[in-house]
């Protein structure tokens, strides 16, 4: 693994270090203009590891770039699945709740209910594995909702930017 360099995050405040966040990244893409903002995905040995929701700065590398490449796709509307390697840093709950995120097909949603009863957990799980999702969009957890509203969502925007998301994939007429 090469040595990483020290990298700053831009968000319009004040520059934070993602070192100072525990991360340690090799590789960045960043899409600097989004429906919801400016993005950046971070890599670390051959995977996706992260998300931020800014304009990260930094050397970038073929799977950042096809991260990037892949995000402007779904963005466009000629994505509707993402093929990257991906290898969050999340307990063994978080990945197999990932790979539950990632089979809920494009413009469909899930319920934190449904989830639970497929994981074998409390809808309570579901909500904090939401929010500790570290590749959002990418492992899509804006398509789960609570039973009776919205839920929430970690992203920047909060709640908006998963509106935005799901009308993006057309699951809007949930919203109504």
């Amino acid at each position: 693994m090469l040595a990483a360099t020290p990298m700053q995050v831009f968000a319009g405040a004040a520059p934070r270090r993602l070192t100072s966040m525990g991360q340690d990244p090799s590789y960045v893409g960043s899409l600097h203009d989004s429906p919801v903002g400016p993005l950046s995905v971070i890599v670390q040995d051959g995977a996706v590891v992260r998300l931020e929701w800014a304009v990260v700065s930094g050397e970038t590398d073929p799977i950042a770039a096809a991260a990037v490449a892949q995000l402007s796709d779904y963005f466009a509307g000629t994505r509707q699945a993402f093929d990257l390697p991906l290898a969050p840093r999340v307990s063994d709950f978080q990945k197999k709740f990932g790979a539950a995120l990632c089979a809920i097909p494009f413009g469909e949603t899930r319920t934190y209910g449904d989830l639970a009863r497929v994981l074998g957990v409390p809808a309570q799980a579901i909500g904090q594995a939401c929010g500790a999702n570290p590749i959002p969009i990418i492992i899509p957890c804006h398509r789960v909702l609570g039973a009776t509203g919205l839920g929430g969502f970690s992203g920047a925007g909060g709640v908006e930017g998963k509106v935005q998301l799901l009308r993006h994939e057309g699951a809007a007429s949930l919203l109504i």
